[in-house]
């Protein structure tokens, strides 16, 4: 019973994790980008930003969490 539930809210995590991470805004054009951007790559973010990045990595702790305790067996 309860491997079920945190299997489901392992899911549920991955999901929100996924959705969390495209919600982030793009930050340059890729690899090319990083040689263009200088120093404007350390510039800092918004407050919305800030928060979305702690939400995010919240998330992927429980996420990871989560993971290593189903795979482990540790609950029977």
């Amino acid at each position: 019973m309860l491997t079920s539930v945190l299997s489901w809210a392992w899911i549920g995590s991955g999901v929100l994790l996924i959705v969390l991470v495209l919600l982030h805004s793009p930050k340059g054009g890729g690899m090319g980008g990083l040689a263009a951007s200088g120093s404007s790559m350390f510039s800092s973010s918004s407050s919305a930003e800030a928060t979305l990045n702690r939400i995010t990595w919240t998330v992927l702790a429980v996420f990871l969490s989560l993971a290593v305790i189903l795979s482990a067996g540790w609950l029977g």
